[in-house]
């Protein structure tokens, strides 16, 4: 399956996981490499849009094109996730799921539902997993954000 991913065109290949591994995240403490990706285009901007500020859009960044296996994939559905796995500020909780995902090592991919869309996933993939070697970037395209995403002018 394609899963998408935007990222800065300095490291459009980088499939290592390292960002999340230094800075951490939702579905990750730091220290446990996971390669965050989206099921859809849509959501890797809006993923991305929700972590920049109003006053300027990301500079320079790709939009990333990955096959992943399809046949090693976990999905967790919301109704067993943590009770604040969706607030704004992520928990530990989210993390404590993806770590526990990591160690057991049997998935390549943990699917997740997103934060920011209702009814979008996430795909956390694992550097780690021997299934890794499977995954390849397809395409690799400059991506420009829209103008218009930010700077509204009140009507």
């Amino acid at each position: 399956m394609e899963v998408f991913r935007l990222s800065s065109a300095k490291y459009p290949n980088d499939l290592s996981g390292t960002s999340a591994k230094i800075h951490g995240g939702r579905w990750n403490r730091k220290g446990d490499a996971e390669l965050y990706t989206t099921g859809t285009r849509t959501l890797a901007l809006v993923e991305v849009l929700v972590h920049t500020t109003n006053a300027f859009l990301p500079l320079n960044y790709q939009l990333i094109t990955i096959y992943i296996p399809d046949d090693s994939i976990l999905t967790i559905p919301s109704k067993s996730l943590p009770e604040d796995w969706n607030n704004i500020e992520p928990s530990d909780s989210t993390a404590i799921v993806s770590s526990d995902w990591l160690k057991a090592n049997e998935y390549l991919t943990l699917r997740v539902p997103s934060v920011v869309v209702e009814g979008e996933y996430n795909y956390l993939i694992n550097p780690a997993h021997a299934d890794f070697m499977k995954v390849r970037v397809l395409q690799n395209e400059a991506f420009n954000f829209d103008n218009r995403l930010i700077n509204k002018k009140s009507d």
